[in-house]
């Protein structure tokens, strides 16, 4: 340590002086931001210049004009500002004085054209150029496309944890593994879990938001099987626990919860609530305030149905939750498959493989009916609670009314 503290007394600070330049701008101009974001190729620019005065002042700077800009990069490009007139009509200048004077001028290519020969010649280098590059991209994306198996589905997810909101506990942190159903593999170099690191929350709105911004990975296979199967085949799980930290380093469960990975690629925005067990009386909750234990589950799969279940029911009777905040997800998922490829009378004989999955033809409509049912009971009960009491008793009397003979 010794040797550390003599090295940093070696060291002499930095004046000022001798920065030669800002480091930050704070209000950088239109011509810093062009310069320091495009980039930066060589130009020779060149300008035709007219000296618009009157007779007897010429010279004089402020009658002199720019007709013509020209402008030379590294690569050979000509750029000419304003275009050649074509069949444009004239460019006017119009002067600031007591006659308000209006000059008209066209700009014309007089070059000599280019012989077809040279033309000829000119595509030839041209192509040639271009074959190069494209060979050279051909080089570094390789020829060999990676296809899967014929009946299998590639998919990948790019996820990103991105935030916890409304638990009670400061410092959170995530724990989370994928879990793979019957007919799915991943490959041997696929980690399947994951832990995010401790972010202490900030107050936005009324809840109290911890940002992770935990970018994660999952690669995995699904294997079609027996067509005479009656069985849906189950899409992949990814389970999570939310817990938080205290000063003397106890970690307290602050949630749990589950996410089906989305049937359909593209972008998806996830927001999952979460519970977690409780106890009755307020011993628990003082232990878990002082001490920092809290009842946990011995399986997290017990979220939904646990994969050791082999019964027809799974009754919850007597256990209790408690609902805590939610987790937001951002998944970005991408499907392979041969399917895609196939013929539509093929497709129809076999059953591409995203029919196979069942989530798309039934499970979803299924899911689809329960959700539509649920909200439509949902809005019958908001309906009934807005409509006055003397209403509801005199509808309700009515109809005892017509039920008695």
């Amino acid at each position: 340590m010794a040797n550390v503290r003599r090295r940093r007394q070696d060291r002499r600070p930095i004046e000022a002086s001798s920065l030669k330049s800002k480091i930050i701008t704070w209000e950088p101009s239109e011509e810093f931001i062009k310069n320091n974001h495009v980039i930066n190729t060589p130009v020779q620019t060149m300008y035709i210049m007219g000296d618009l005065g009157p007779y007897g002042k010429l010279g004089h700077r402020e009658y002199e004009h720019v007709l013509c800009t020209i402008k030379v990069d590294g690569n050979g490009v000509i750029t000419v500002k304003p275009d050649f007139t074509g069949t444009k009509g004239a460019y006017r200048i119009e002067l600031d004085g007591e006659k308000r004077e209006v000059w008209k001028y066209t700009i014309e290519n007089a070059s000599v054209q280019v012989q077809p020969e040279e033309e000829e010649r000119e595509q030839c280098v041209f192509r040639d150029l271009y074959g190069r590059h494209k060979e050279y991209l051909s080089g570094l994306v390789g020829s060999e496309f990676e296809m899967t198996l014929p009946g299998t589905l590639r998919l990948f997810v790019n996820g990103e944890i991105v935030s916890a909101q409304g638990y009670e506990y400061d410092n959170l942190y995530v724990h989370f593994f994928l879990e793979l159903p019957n007919r799915w593999s991943s490959p041997a170099f696929q980690q399947l879990s994951g832990v995010t690191q401790t972010c202490a929350t900030k107050t936005v709105g009324w809840d109290n938001v911890a940002y992770f911004c935990y970018p994660f990975t999952l690669e995995m296979f699904f294997t079609q099987g027996d067509e005479s199967e009656d069985s849906l085949p189950q899409w992949p799980v990814l389970y999570f626990e939310v817990l938080s930290l205290d000063f003397w380093q106890r970690y307290r469960v602050e949630g749990y919860g589950s996410l089906v990975l989305p049937a359909s690629p593209g972008l998806h925005m996830l927001t999952i609530p979460t519970w977690r067990p409780v106890e009755l009386g307020t011993v628990a909750e003082l232990r878990r305030f002082f001490i920092g234990g809290s009842p946990e589950l011995e399986d997290i799969t017990y979220v939904r149905i646990p994969s050791t279940f082999k019964g027809e029911r799974l009754s919850r009777f007597g256990f209790r939750t408690e609902t805590t905040g939610s987790v937001t997800f951002r998944l970005y998922c991408l499907q392979q498959s041969k399917a895609f490829l196939e013929t539509s009378a093929l497709r129809q004989r076999m059953q591409s493989v995203l029919d196979r999955l069942g989530g798309f033809s039934q499970q979803s409509s299924v899911y689809n009916v329960l959700e539509a049912f649920q909200r439509a009971r949902r809005r019958m009960q908001e309906a009934r609670e807005s409509l006055p009491q003397d209403l509801i008793s005199t509808s309700a009397s009515t109809v005892r009314q017509s039920q008695e003979p």
